[in-house]
């Protein structure tokens, strides 16, 4: 049973929690994590949801997940990308590069950007939530994106100012 934090919408802990799955009373939110690994080439990482996974089996994304209950951003990030994708990247490698408020959701969403070049082997991941990885560049994604392969809530990415690029 995974249980959250729930915030306001000042992103205030509310003392309150949720088990993963339940209803979240209105005025909540829940600590959401994308993380989007950039190597030196300037590729980023996407991963391809497994065919098992209920929502958008098989689409492209990158790591992410809900933080659990006690964890911050910077902690959910590290862990969901270990337990996705075999890596165990350094903290001090990473930044929070936006913030959404998703009412639709009831989530606080913090995309974080993480620089890294060594090698991604999901065989070493502790989940199966992940079918591949692959390194891609901004057109590859956009093309997966086109062909709607790409998860939808994921196409903030092509914004200009996303990801520190500009």
């Amino acid at each position: 049973m995974e249980l959250w934090d729930l915030y306001d919408r000042d992103r205030k802990k509310t003392g309150l929690s949720q088990i993963r799955g339940g209803p979240i009373p209105k005025g909540h939110y829940h600590l959401v994590v994308h993380v989007w690994i950039r190597n030196g080439s300037g590729e980023y990482l996407i991963s391809q949801r497994s065919p098992d996974r209920e929502k958008d089996p098989l689409k492209w994304e990158c790591v992410g997940g809900s933080a659990l209950m006690g964890e911050d951003s910077l902690s959910a990030a590290l862990r969901e990308v270990q337990e996705e994708v075999g890596v165990a990247l350094n903290p001090n490698q990473g930044k929070v590069v936006r913030t959404m408020l998703r009412e639709r959701f009831q989530d606080i969403v913090d995309v974080w950007l993480f620089e890294y070049d060594g090698k991604v082997d999901i065989s070493k991941a502790s989940t199966k939530e992940v079918a591949q990885a692959r390194w891609m560049g901004i057109k590859d994604i956009r093309a997966l994106a086109d062909k709607g392969e790409l998860q939808r809530n994921l196409l903030y990415f092509f914004d200009e100012k996303s990801l520190g690029r500009l």
